[in-house]
Order: C-alpha cells, then sequence, then structure tokens
C-alpha cells in the first residue's frame, strides 16, 4: 500500500554516525529511486555533519534521491522534523532518528506483516508492545518508565491512550503529516506529545505496531537538564490545549 515513501533523517553533530547511515541507505531495497527520498535535516550542527551529507549526495544523487535541508541555529528535534516534512514530497513520510535505533528495514517488516493497512494514516512505533524487541540498558528503561509515569500525571488526559510517545520511528499518510506538523510549536524532544494531542484532537487515529529497537551510544540527550525543560515544557502543553 506505500507506493512513495519519504523518510526524514533529523541530525545535530552527528559526524561519528553519519558513515554507518550512509552504509545502511545504500544498502536500503524499497521502492525505486523515483519513489522513494532521503530528508536529511541538519538541525544547526557545528562539526562536519554538512560536509560529510552534501559529499554522500554528490557521490551518489545519480542513484539515490537525497535531499539536504540545513540552517545556522541549533532548534531542536521538533523543528528539525518540521522542516523535512515541509519538504517531502511523496505520499508517505516516516521519520527515522539518526542512530537507526531502529532500523530503515522495520518499514518492510511492517509491510510483510500486513501491520499496515489502508484505513488507518498514522503509526507509531513502539517500544512498550509485547511484540517488541528492545535492547537497552536497564538506567534507559527506567527513565523511560518515569517519563511515562509524570506524561500522565500531568496531562491528566484520556488522549493519550499510546503507550510509548517517544520512539522516533513514526509513519505518516503525507496530508495528514503536513496539516500537524504545520500547527507543531514545540521544538525540543517533547514535540512528539504535541504531535500525538494534535492528531487525538483532530479525531486521527493513531496506531501503535511493535519495533526491534536498540540503544545506541553517542545520544545528546542530557538526563538531568534535558528532563528540566521536558517536565517545563509538558506544563506548557498542559496549559496550552487545557489537559
Amino acid at each position: 500500500m506505500i507506493k512513495t515513501l519519504s523518510v526524514i533523517l533529523p541530525l545535530y553533530n552527528e559526524e561519528k554516525r553519519l558513515n554507518n547511515l550512509f552504509i545502511k541507505i545504500n544498502k536500503f531495497k524499497f521502492l525505486n529511486k523515483n519513489k522513494l527520498e532521503f530528508i536529511f535535516v541538519d538541525d544547526g550542527s557545528n562539526d562536519n555533519s554538512y560536509l560529510l551529507i552534501k559529499n554522500f549526495i554528490n557521490e551518489n544523487k545519480k542513484r539515490i534521491d537525497l535531499k539536504l535541508v540545513s540552517y545556522k541555529d541549533n532548534k531542536g528535534k521538533g523543528f528539525a522534523l518540521k522542516k523535512g516534512v515541509t519538504k517531502a514530497k511523496h505520499d508517505w513520510i516516516i521519520t527515522v532518528d539518526i542512530d537507526l535505533s531502529v532500523e530503515l528495514e522495520q518499514i518492510k517488516i511492517w509491510l510483510k506483516k500486513k501491520l499496515i493497512s489502508q484505513k488507518l494514516k498514522v503509526y507509531f512505533g513502539s517500544r512498550l508492545l509485547a511484540e517488541s524487541k528492545v535492547k537497552a540498558k536497564k538506567d534507559r528503561k527506567f527513565i523511560g518508565f518515569i517519563f511515562n509515569i509524570i506524561l500522565r500525571k500531568i496531562l491528566n488526559s484520556n488522549l493519550l491512550n499510546i503507550k510509548d510517545t517517544q520512539c522516533g520511528f513514526k509513519l505518516y499518510e503525507k496530508n495528514i503529516a503536513k496539516k500537524i506538523f504545520k500547527r507543531l510549536t514545540e521544538n525540543g524532544y517533547i514535540h512528539d506529545v504535541e504531535i500525538l494531542i494534535l492528531l487525538q484532537k483532530s479525531k486521527i487515529l493513531v496506531k501503535e505496531i511493535p519495533v526491534k529497537w536498540k540503544h545506541k551510544h553517542g545520544s545528546k540527550i542530557n538526563l538531568i537538564l534535558d528532563s528540566i525543560i521536558m517536565l517545563k515544557n509538558l506544563l506548557t502543553l498542559k496549559k496550552k490545549y487545557n489537559l
């Protein structure tokens, strides 16, 4: 059912992990050049990420449809995804974390297992389903567990019926993605929560489906500082959407 696909890859200072990503993109066999595009969004990197991506595009542009969106200042993952969605041209859009904690091949597994239907237009990859396979340190699992508790305590809303809001592997029908991301105001890590709120307030159904997820070293998250920022932004969303 997915005949054309745009892959959005947000990044910030990822020069050390880009080579692995380039290898995986070259090996990814799904659709043909005219039906598959990769959109890198460089969120104000100050390392060699931009140059590495430009070189990769120049070397492979005849075989793969590759695009690069970049801007000077670091704005946050939500902002980067919004920019990527704006540029996407294909009928379906998938967001993928640059570390490939969920591999590109996951989309093919979803299709093979017939987990994507004609009726639903939004799918969230979830690490918290029984069928999911997750490799992560105990402290990471614990932090995720605490985040989910805090999320539901703060928002106190029946809207949040999704177990895992924070997995970066998400699939959207293009028109819905462009509509929702246009309204997105949260630029940071809590953007996933606002996306879910916007979808459910628009009465757009979201289906969670299992993923194979593996923690990769080199995360940009500062557990203390970013946790404080996420808490503050959750409170902002609570007030904004009267939850």
